[in-house]
C-alpha cells in the first residue's frame, strides 16, 4: 500500500526543518526517546505521526504544529476531504530534497545581507533566463 500523501508531506516538512536546524535523525530520536529508524519512517511518510508526537516535534523544532501542513499540494487535501483518492504517485515537492536544504542552509550562513540579496537576485535572474530558454514564446500558441 502506498504512503498517504499527507503523511509524505508532513514527513518531508519534518526532514526539512530537522536538516535546517542541523539535527541528525539520531539526535532528534534521542530527544523523543525513539530510534533514528523511526525518524526515518516518519520522514518518508511510511509511519503516520500522531497528534501528541507532532506536538512534541513542533516544540523541539521550534515551529507551530501547523508548519507541518503548510504548502501541502491540493492532491493531499482533496484526499483528506474525501473529494478524491490519493494519487498513485504523489509529486514530491523540491523542499524535501537534500540539495535544496543544503542550499538554504548555506544561503543563511552568509551574514552580509547585501551579499545575500545580490546572490538571491542572481539566482532569480538565472532561473528566469532558464525558463525563457525552455519556452521562448512565453507559452503563446
Amino acid at each position: 500500500m502506498a504512503n498517504h500523501p499527507v503523511d509524505v508531506h508532513v514527513g518531508s516538512r519534518l526532514r526539512m526543518r530537522r536538516t535546517l536546524l542541523g539535527l541528525s535523525q539520531q539526535k532528534l530520536g534521542e530527544r523523543l526517546s525513539l530510534t533514528f529508524q523511526q525518524i526515518q519512517k516518519y520522514e518518508r511518510g511510511a509511519n503516520r505521526i500522531g497528534a501528541s508526537r507532532l506536538f512534541e516535534l513542533s516544540r523541539i523544532l521550534d515551529v507551530k504544529p501547523a508548519y507541518f501542513f503548510e504548502e501541502m499540494p491540493e492532491a493531499g487535501t482533496n484526499a483528506v476531504a474525501g473529494l478524491g483518492e490519493p494519487p498513485d504517485e504523489f509529486e514530491h515537492d523540491f523542499l524535501g530534497k537534500r540539495e535544496t536544504l543544503e542550499l538554504v542552509r548555506a544561503y543563511y550562513k552568509i551574514d552580509n545581507l547585501e551579499i545575500r540579496k545580490r546572490l538571491f537576485d542572481v539566482i532569480k535572474a538565472l532561473a528566469a533566463e532558464e525558463g525563457e530558454a525552455r519556452d521562448p514564446d512565453g507559452g503563446a500558441d
